[in-house]
């Protein structure tokens, strides 16, 4: 297995992308100006607003405001309302849940971040285990087609078939799909999917960003559950520490659990600020010195504002961008004249 690394330097935040053996494997999104309390891997010092004793849980502030969710454990000193903890973030804070947080040791002063996290340009050599970083358009291209494919829904495994990946509040679930997949006999055919679907729905969930429950439906029947509990092991092995792997039920399906790290790039793309930076880099790349009209959903272009300046600085003041009530907050068009 090849890994290769890439880092897009735009207007707005910059994205790095992992690649394995050519298909994105990571997707990581850094905004600027976003809350370096509640980056993955920061530690600072933080207030306990309060104690919840019965879920063994607290309530601790952060620099800037922000909260996280400390679990409390047995071999932890008692921990009490109004101390200062120095903590270190877990996972980041993700739709209706707060960052989560485990206690470094004791505090003092008021919150504040004292050791930021890495980085992308680190984080990614880190995940890589090499120094060689691309940049420039090929940097640009990888990390388009990885916020292309962790967009998808539905995604070809190689040799035929198919899986789904779709996410509700309480799990993700992977439909394994034979579909066309060729094959002798249908019981080694559906074998093939099964083990195909765990390793391509490991590399997709990390390029989502998806953790929690997941939940496979596997296709066929009379499953080898020694070889694809093998094959899960394998394939979630870059997400340990953490990963717990479930037998399969008499029901055809695999249950496991992943650890939740990094804020899901599903929710970041779908954000109309995305879809905005999507449309300043679509700019960018059109005609050089034509005049320029941008069409967008009324949210989109509300985003936009936040960028527009520093589009304008690249390319001066010949865009402009309208509003359309008739378009779907994904679709936007660039026109020159």
């Amino acid at each position: 297995m090849t890994r290769k690394l890439f880092l897009d330097r735009g207007i707005g935040q910059t994205r790095g992308v992992v690649t394995l053996d050519g298909r994105p494997e990571y997707l990581l999104i850094e905004r600027d100006g976003g809350d370096p309390a509640t980056t993955l891997g920061a530690v600072g010092v933080g207030r306990v607003r309060k104690v919840e004793r019965a879920f063994a849980s607290a309530f601790v502030e952060l620099a800037g405001g922000a909260e996280g969710l400390l679990p409390l454990k047995p071999e932890m000193e008692r921990i009490v309302e109004g101390q200062a903890v120095t903590v270190a973030i877990k996972s980041e804070p993700r739709a209706g849940k707060a960052a989560t947080l485990s206690l470094v040791g004791p505090g003092e002063g008021a919150p504040r971040v004292t050791s930021p996290a890495l980085g992308i340009a680190a984080e990614l050599r880190a995940i890589g285990k090499t120094d060689t970083i691309t940049e420039g358009p090929a940097a640009r291209r990888a990390a388009d087609l990885a916020e292309a494919q962790a967009l998808e829904t539905v995604h070809g495994l190689p040799g035929g078939g198919s899986i789904a990946i779709e996410t509700t509040r309480a799990l993700t679930a992977v439909d394994v799909d034979l579909g066309e997949r060729p094959g002798h006999e249908a019981k080694r055919a559906a074998r093939a999917a099964n083990l195909a679907a765990l390793s391509e729905a490991a590399r997709l969930l990390r390029l989502k960003g998806l953790g929690g429950l997941v939940v496979f439906d596997l296709v066929g029947r009379g499953h080898d559950g020694t070889a694809l509990l093998n094959a899960a092991r394998v394939a979630f092995g870059p997400d340990n520490p953490g990963v717990a792997i479930g037998a399969i039920s008499r029901f055809g399906t695999m249950e496991l659990t992943v650890p939740r790290r990094r804020a899901p790039v599903l929710e970041i793309l779908r954000e109309d600020s995305t879809r905005a930076l999507a449309l300043a880099r679509a700019l960018e790349a059109a005609d050089p010195g034509a005049r320029l009209t941008a069409r967008c959903s009324p949210g989109v272009a509300a985003a936009f504002k936040t960028f527009e300046a520093a589009v304008a600085d690249k390319l001066g003041a010949r865009f402009v961008v309208e509003a359309r009530g008739d378009y779907a907050p994904e679709r936007f068009e660039v026109f020159a004249s």
